[in-house]
């Protein structure tokens, strides 16, 4: 890699046309894969993409009337200092947060980069193109805040909100509770039919453990497989599997724990406490994002609950 300071103006000319050819690729990505669930950012992307193609060809016609035709190939990659991006532009469903996190990154970076290169110029000739390249970028960077404040509209963001808060309930929301709650209550039978049985603190902690990585396993496995995602948009099939079973695990671990401790009567009573801020969690967590209300929710989910853990109780007593 070349360090930025040894770059003479040809090739940091040439390394401005690069980026600009990579930022209007990257801006049309961006729209297409906006297009369906927010359209109003994709139209922002689609026209910033135009107006870097139109800077590309501005910085082409200056290039050819001060070098020439032939344009060196000299990316991002080749100099040193220059961030690397990650392709999210590849991923669907794309995240608009992030993907107006990294646009402002890159805007940024370009316009910092014309203007280190407009302080290393010394030729009056080229500290005025160079010039004209900064304010050109300081332009774009207008036009994306007049972009945004044309056609993202109050009730356009509120609608791109709306849909990024149900992307998140159906692809991270979902998964998680679903994986919870079967951690939770479904762990509890054999957990204290154990304790019971036993009456061994460490017996009904392995116990635990095991049914709850079991349960894990099972539920990541069921969750991944389930569907993939394409046509309910429920996200990439293994992440939701990921998420399901990494919280169904930890919804058995929770209430298992305690019986580290080597008294029966303190371990059972702290894991009862255990279960009941786990359920708690689940109601809110329905309370919150599936707009059910929290007396309902606590009502259905304790509900259930009891009568796992009254069976445990049962069968490890008789």
């Amino acid at each position: 890699m070349k360090a930025f300071t040894d770059l003479t103006e040809r090739e940091i000319l040439a390394l401005a046309i690069a980026l600009e050819e990579e930022h209007g690729r990257i801006y049309a990505d961006y729209a297409d894969g906006l297009k369906e669930s927010y359209p109003a950012s994709a139209k922002v992307f689609t026209e910033m993409a135009a107006e870097e193609n139109e800077h590309r060809r501005a910085l082409i016609d200056l290039y050819r009337e001060k070098f020439g035709e032939h344009i060196p190939l000299i990316r991002r990659q080749d100099v040193r200092g220059f961030l690397k991006h990650e392709p999210i532009w590849m991923v669907r469903p794309l995240g608009l947060a992030k993907v107006r996190a990294q646009a402002e990154a890159m805007e940024g970076e370009t316009r910092r980069f014309y203007e280190r290169a407009l302080e290393k110029a010394s030729d009056a000739g080229i500290r005025k193109l160079l010039g004209d390249l900064a304010a050109a970028e300081r332009d774009h960077a207008d036009l994306a805040h007049r972009l945004r404040e044309v056609h993202l509209s109050h009730d356009a963001r509120r609608s791109e909100e709306e849909t990024r808060r149900r992307v998140f309930v159906l692809q991270v929301v979902q998964p998680s509770l679903v994986g919870l709650m079967d951690g939770s209550v479904s762990t509890l039978a054999p957990l204290f039919a154990a304790a019971f049985a036993t009456h061994s603190t460490w017996q009904t902690f392995l116990v635990g453990m095991a049914a709850s990585v079991g349960a894990g396993i099972s539920m990541g496995f069921a969750e991944a497989l389930s569907d993939d995602g394409s046509l309910t948009g429920r996200g990439h099939p293994w992440l939701r599997g990921a998420i399901t079973g990494a919280m169904t695990t930890l919804g058995g671990v929770g209430h298992t724990l305690p019986y580290l401790i080597g008294d029966f009567r303190t371990a059972t009573a702290l894991a009862i406490a255990v279960v009941l801020i786990e359920l708690w969690v689940i109601a809110w967590i329905r309370a919150r994002y599936m707009d059910t209300k929290f007396l309902r929710a606590a009502f259905e989910v304790v509900v259930g609950g009891l009568i796992v853990f009254a069976a445990g109780v049962l069968i490890g007593s008789a």
